[in-house]
């Protein structure tokens, strides 16, 4: 990989996550002043020549998802207006993704709108993971590169030799997911049918599979609350369960989630580090890095090459 002409910068939603993906390149990440005015207002520097420059801009659209995503807009014109020959924009997480379709009358689509106002400013790739609807691809007339965290995963569970276990989707849009997993460990797999009465709140109605006397490994895109999480482990405990183990990419971890999924019946609470989280957590937390599959990624990029080679699933 020609490195003179590669350039990685970090926005401030994740400098740990940035600096492993450049430390994994062998190359240094690139000085950048990004501050603030009193009013709020953004302000970006690069402290270094980028002119026809491949850059990377590494920033996840957690919270404060509105702060970052200005922050992001405008390290992408700054680097437009440098000359960057590339603006290859990389969100771990992918923010507005739960609002990717119209599901009443009068609502936004806001999935699209972050998809038309990255390329509008000036991205020219976006390589994202796991995405929480993976159709979101098509809202870009750019390319995009969609990784998925679910090798690390499995490879993470099997290292544990569980007892007997069994594949859990906390509802139906996870179901592919579930299987796909479940096969990769060589396990039966289980849906939950859930209602939504309110945002952020589900209510658990059946449980189609078998989990009496299994270890439930709960998979989701992300948790937010972790109030659809609990439900999911109370829901398999009363039906004979063993604790259960709760797998999931994103941590967005709002309000007291982290203390919430501090719970007896659940083993072991298994992420990435595509959002920041803090240093103090928790035992039971497992933050695995996916700082390696984005550094290969960009190698790929650079290199020309198959972004597939990368997981198990060639269909990715």
């Amino acid at each position: 990989m020609d490195s003179n002409k590669l350039r990685i910068f970090s926005g401030t939603s994740n400098e740990p996550l940035a600096r492993k993906i450049a430390e994994t390149l062998e190359l240094p990440l690139g000085k950048i002043k990004v501050s603030r005015f009193k009013s709020g207002e953004v302000y970006v520097h690069y402290e270094e020549t980028i002119r026809n420059c491949d850059v990377y801009l590494i920033q996840s659209l957690s919270h404060p998802i509105n702060d970052y995503f200005v922050e992001l807009l405008v390290m992408i014109d700054a680097a437009k207006r440098a000359s960057a020959r590339t603006i290859n924009v990389v969100l771990p997480y992918y923010g507005y993704a739960r609002q990717e379709r119209k599901a009443a009358p009068r609502e936004p689509i806001s999935a699209k709108m972050v998809a038309d106002v990255l390329t509008t400013v000036g991205a020219n790739r976006v390589i994202t993971i796991d995405l929480h609807a993976p159709a979101i691809q098509g809202f870009f007339n750019i390319p995009v590169d969609h990784l998925t965290a679910l090798d690390l995963i499995s490879e993470h569970l099997c290292r544990l030799k569980l007892d007997n276990p069994v594949v859990v989707s906390p509802d139906a849009g996870r179901a592919s997911t579930a299987e796909t997993l479940a096969n990769q460990l060589n396990a039966p797999f289980a849906i939950m049918i859930k209602k939504r009465p309110h945002h952020n709140e589900s209510v658990i109605t059946h449980v189609i599979g078998e989990v009496e006397g299994c270890t439930p490994i709960i998979i989701e895109d992300m948790i937010d609350t972790g109030n659809t999480i609990i439900n999911v482990v109370e829901s398999l405990k009363e039906r004979g369960s063993n604790d259960v183990y709760v797998c999931a990419t994103h941590p967005l971890f709002s309000s007291n989630a982290m203390q919430r999924l501090d719970h007896p019946n659940i083993r072991e609470v298994v992420v990435t580090d595509s959002i920041l989280l803090p240093e103090t957590r928790p035992s039971r937390f497992r933050v695995l890095s996916v700082a390696p599959m984005l550094a290969e990624a960009i190698r790929i990029i650079q290199d020309g090459g198959s972004i597939s080679t990368l997981f198990k699933n060639k269909g990715v």
